[in-house]
C-alpha cells in the first residue's frame, strides 16, 4: 500500500522522483526503491516525504484514506459540520448534532447578554 500510494501521490502532485529524493536527502535510486516496494524509508524519511507531497504519514502508511491533511480547528461550529462524528465510538446522527448546535447557540447568546449587561462592572 505504501509504495502504491507514494507513487500515485507523487504523480498527482506533479513531482519527479528526483525532486522528492532531493527533499528527503536520498539518492534517486533509493527513492525509486520506496516506490517499487523494494526498500522501506525510515520514519524520519517518511515524514519528509509526506511533507514534500503535502500529505500525512498516516495516509502514506494506510491509517487514513484522506491524502489531504486536515487543518485542526477549534471552532465548534466547524467540527459539528464534519461527517461521521461519534462519541466514544457511538455515531452521532444529524438530529443529535442539531441539539448540540442549539445548546451551544444558547450558551453563546447567554454569555453575550450577560457581558453586555455588566457594563464593565466586575
Amino acid at each position: 500500500m505504501f509504495a502504491k500510494r507514494l507513487k500515485q501521490l507523487r504523480k498527482t502532485r506533479k513531482f519527479s522522483m528526483q525532486e522528492v529524493a532531493e527533499a528527503v536527502g536520498v539518492a534517486k535510486s533509493t527513492y525509486a526503491g520506496y516506490e517499487s516496494g523494494y526498500r522501506q524509508p525510515t520514519l524520519e524519511n517518511t515524514q519528509l516525504i509526506a511533507k514534500k507531497l503535502h500529505t500525512t504519514s498516516d495516509y502514506l502508511i494506510g491509517l487514513t484514506d484522506n491524502p489531504d491533511p486536515m487543518e485542526i480547528t477549534n471552532n465548534a461550529r466547524e467540527i459539528l459540520n464534519q461527517h461521521q462524528l461519534h462519541w466514544d465510538g457511538v455515531p452521532l446522527e444529524e438530529q443529535d448534532l442539531e441539539l448540540v448546535r442549539m445548546l451551544l447557540e444558547r450558551v453563546v447568546q447567554n454569555r453575550a447578554a450577560a457581558s453586555s449587561g455588566d457594563n464593565g462592572q466586575q
